[in-house]
């Protein structure tokens, strides 16, 4: 059989032997995980605060970077072990966020990961460089699911909307009526 070439001539052999990874550049990949525990005091979401920079002493989803080799699934479960002690929770995908200027060090996409488990709450440990990890109400800011944070505080990043998309993916004004601020 004769081999395919495309239109510089090359064979795949040939091609990927010129191919140059450095001409092409690549973002940092990280996974951002919503924990949402639902019960009779209504829903609440697990939020770490950041223990290192940027976004230092800030309210934030639990997540982190990809280690190289590693799966975004098999991130987002280590992140979330790592920084709040649970494991072998169902994730289900949100969504992918890039935006230019998401995160301040640089060029970085998030794969995003929520749960919704009946549960008043889990018990979450702060680890790695999470320095607190706490479980707050959401209620219906604006017409999207947002975490009740005190007076002053906000989410790091663009967690807030990946808070209130993963609230929307699960729908969880529907099933829950969260309390409107």
């Amino acid at each position: 059989m004769t081999e395919l070439r495309d239109k510089r001539g090359l064979t795949e052999a040939e091609a990927i032997e010129r191919y140059r990874a450095q001409n092409y550049p690549r973002p940092a990949l990280t996974a951002d995980i919503a924990v949402f525990a639902r019960g009779e005091g209504g829903v609440k979401l697990l939020l770490i605060r950041r223990g290192g920079h940027p976004c230092l002493g800030c309210w934030a989803l639990p997540g982190g970077f990809a280690d190289e080799g590693e799966t975004i699934e098999r991130t987002a479960a280590r992140e979330l072990e790592e920084e709040t002690s649970l494991v072998g929770l169902p994730l289900q995908l949100v969504g992918i966020y890039s935006a230019p200027g998401r995160d301040p060090r640089g060029w970085t996409v998030s794969a995003a990961y929520a749960v919704c488990l009946e549960a008043e709450r889990l018990d979450a440990v702060a680890g790695d460089d999470a320095a607190e990890a706490q479980w707050f109400d959401l209620a219906e800011v604006d017409g999207a699911a947002a975490p009740v944070l005190p007076e002053g505080e906000k989410l790091a990043f663009d967690h807030a909307q990946i808070v209130a998309d993963a609230a929307a993916a699960l729908d969880l004004q529907r099933h829950c009526r969260l309390q409107k601020i």
